[in-house]
């Protein structure tokens, strides 16, 4: 149960056709509740009601000779009355078993999940709490009031930043490897320093010309010979002739003036290309420039394109993903740095938990010790042992129960009865427990003195928290907020087990028969008497 939560106890408990039991319900109190009769009357078949109830083991063998299931039932309340929760569990003559909670189905792994935080209980071999390693260690850190928040914020603080590390994407070398081959692929085409797309275009164009200048100014000196420099055979004396030919012949005017117009054009054309003859020259660096230029511009659009712009298009991406890149580097390292910083967060609120369950350890089993002593355990001996790394949550409770015997694990240290005292015991030092405490047996073989003792730190457990107890004892009994009698009977030939809430004279008779064996005797009323008088005393 976390601190803070409102404790529930167990108000009703039904139970229907289980064992002996045809049709019973309990209503229990907050406080100590006892559960007392004769051997075999069913009072330890309603602990494994419970048990059932708190989803345990379910056979087909604990149904009723007849019946086609049991069926057991469970009202939590609410100490402060704010609310319930009502448990339920059958099991069919088949063997087929259902859990309910508030009417919800639900599996009997959940059902035992719910159960454990609303009862303990501690009976034959059904001791549910206090000897798994959790248990232990949540009964030392309540001891010790150890403070595991900041432990418990550091470890959440750290998965948070080592998920958002994960979330990046990559490992650290992948992102190096995959920046390194941007940068190398920017880097080159940037090198090339491409004007536009259309480069290899109009380079193609200039290396043409270049490559073809002596051929271009031989055809330009050609042209001009035969225009103008071929002698009488030129282009512009055959022109000057046929002008001679057409002059004074006013009806051929206008074919006249179109030789001349045609002898300007000539002169006009060979005197162009006369200066091209005359002043182009060869430029064979230009020509291996431009042709080295345009095989590079190749190799990068074989590489990077097609063509120059998908060179362009490719840089561009490669810069918009090398700063994405570059960015979660930065990112990555800033987490880095904070995910060491949070492990030695960790670490150090690790040493702190470690060191205070280290240090409450053995005030704890001396503690447990001394209230064995009252428990007719006076030879028993309580070593709680802390081990493993960080925060060092391998809490192991080891008891020897007699004297001479080693240190064994606690379920495998005692009896039935021995475990339910030491558990007692744990629980009075401890406290913190869930809101219902169940004992069985925990009064197994002890009387006098001790009864009282175990009467006493019953009651002084029943301040804490709801326990419930099946006791043979009339110490204990007489201790009781609620005394619940359970008895045989037989109904149609069949055997049935009853309960009622004893009070007034009933519960005198049934303290004076668990005194004597008689509750009719005057002297074991009388001595019931005493015992509820000393009972209700302060003090």
């Amino acid at each position: 149960m976390v601190t803070g939560e409102p404790r529930r106890f167990l108000a009703d408990l039904r139970v229907r056709d289980l064992g002996v039991i045809e049709d019973v319900t309990v209503r229990f109190e907050p406080g100590l509740n006892v559960l007392t009769g004769e051997t075999g009357a069913g009072k330890t078949l309603l602990v494994g009601a419970l048990h059932l109830l708190l989803g345990g083991r379910a056979d087909a063998g604990v149904v009723r000779s007849g019946a086609q299931e049991a069926v057991v039932e469970g009202r939590f309340v609410d100490e402060a009355g704010g609310g319930e929760l009502v448990l339920a569990r059958s099991v069919s003559a088949s063997g087929r078993s259902r859990a309910d909670v508030d009417g919800r189905m639900v599996t009997a792994a959940a059902l035992a999940d719910i159960g454990a935080d609303l009862v303990e209980l501690h009976g034959q071999h059904q001791h549910r709490a206090l000897v798994s390693a959790a248990a232990q260690r949540q009964a030392l850190d309540a001891f010790g009031r150890v403070d595991t928040g900041p432990l418990v914020e550091a470890r959440r603080r750290l998965a948070r930043l080592e998920e958002e590390l994960t979330a990046l994407g990559g490992d650290v070398a992948q992102r190096e490897r995959e920046a390194d081959l941007l940068r190398y692929e920017v880097e080159e085409i940037t090198a090339a320093e491409i004007a536009s797309a259309d480069e290899d275009v109009e380079l193609a164009v200039e290396e043409e010309a270049l490559s073809s200048v002596a051929e271009h100014r031989q055809a330009a000196a050609g042209v001009v010979d035969l225009l103008v420099d071929a002698g009488g055979a030129s282009v512009t004396d055959v022109l000057a002739a046929a002008s001679g030919l057409l002059g004074g012949h006013r009806g051929l005017s206008e074919p006249a003036a179109r030789v001349r117009g045609l002898m300007a054009e000539v002169s006009d054309v060979a005197a162009e290309l006369r200066h091209v003859a005359d002043t182009l020259e060869d430029d064979p660096a230009r020509l291996d420039e431009v042709r080295r230029r345009r095989q590079l511009l190749v190799d990068l659009a074989r590489k990077y394109g097609p063509g120059l712009d998908g060179v362009l298009a490719t840089v561009a991406r490669a810069r918009s993903r090398l700063d994405e890149l570059e960015a979660v580097e930065a990112r990555a390292a800033t987490l880095e740095a904070a995910v060491a910083e949070a492990r030695r967060a960790v670490d150090q609120a690790a040493a702190v938990v470690a060191a205070a369950r280290r240090s409450a350890a053995p005030r704890l089993a001396a503690e447990v010790e001394r209230t064995l002593q009252d428990l007719a355990m006076a030879g028993a001996r309580v070593q709680v042992d802390v081990d493993g790394p960080g925060p060092a949550d391998d809490v192991v409770f080891r008891l020897a129960a007699n004297r001479g015997e080693p240190f064994l694990p606690l379920a495998k240290a005692a009896s039935g009865g021995e475990l339910s005292r030491t558990m007692l015991a744990v629980r009075l030092a401890v406290g913190g427990a869930a809101g219902v405490l169940v004992f069985d047996e925990v009064d197994a073989g002890i009387g006098g003195r001790a009864a009282d003792a175990v009467a006493g730190a019953l009651a002084r457990l029943g301040e804490r928290a709801q326990v419930i107890v099946v006791t043979h004892l009339a110490q204990v009994a007489a201790r009781a907020a609620l005394q619940v009698g359970v008895s045989k009977a037989e109904r149609s030939g069949r055997t049935v087990s009853t309960v009622t809430a004893l009070h007034g004279e009933e519960r005198v008779r049934e303290l004076g028969r668990m005194l004597s064996g008689d509750g009719d005797s005057d002297v074991a009323r009388a001595h019931a008497r005493e015992l509820l008088g000393r009972a209700s005393s302060p003090g």
